[in-house]
């Protein structure tokens, strides 16, 4: 399919509605491949600043956003697996890539816990992944993959410039991992070179 040159609003179920039906009219008929939810925003407090004003902003873009664009991709998903019966759990036949963080590695946090402690975004995170091991198992019959990915520390606009991942390094490497992953990956949270990331 053809990239979109409009960037839906994730916790908004109006965009999302829109984006599906973009979706739908680029495919002809035909299933969708691969769905990546990569959405994000982070605020950075501790637990003694943090709001549940800001708890509950950053789960809506980064916990709640990709189950809704799931639920909603969910007919074309299946149908992609459907047109591919031979075809093995891949990218190739129908699946689902959350983009997650190693921030949401709960094993991690004494190594990384810091005065910018990005506390809501952490949790999020850590949430997306366990929605990443649901929707694996939910799927699981349909033959559609799900996988959480860690692209890294990349220079976005959230990341900022001093991270020290370029975009294109990030989604490079990513993208070959995509076209690595099988049905033993299902519902497994990776790094960006594909290697398991503790939870």
């Amino acid at each position: 399919m053809p990239e979109s040159r409009n960037r839906s609003d994730v916790a908004d179920t109006a965009s999302i509605k829109a984006a599906n039906s973009e979706a739908e009219e680029r495919l002809n008929g035909r299933g969708l491949n691969l769905l990546i939810n990569n959405a994000g925003i982070a605020f950075f407090h501790t637990l003694y600043t943090v709001t549940a004003e800001d708890m509950m902003a950053v789960y809506k873009t980064n916990t709640v956003g990709p189950v809704l664009l799931t639920q909603a991709f969910t007919p074309l998903l299946k149908k992609a697996a459907k047109e591919n019966p031979n075809e093995k759990m891949s990218c190739s036949k129908a699946a689902v890539i959350n983009i997650s963080s190693g921030a949401g590695s709960i094993e991690r946090v004494p190594l990384e816990y810091s005065a910018n402690a990005l506390f809501e975004y952490r949790c999020s995170k850590a949430a997306l992944n366990m929605i990443t091991c649901c929707v694996a198992e939910t799927f699981k019959t349909d033959g559609i993959t799900a996988v959480a990915i860690a692209p890294g520390w990349v220079q976005t606009d959230m990341g900022g410039p001093e991270a020290p991942l370029k975009t294109e390094e990030s989604v490079g490497t990513m993208m070959k991992v995509f076209d690595t992953l099988t049905e033993k990956h299902n519902g497994m949270f990776l790094n960006r070179k594909g290697q398991a990331m503790p939870w």
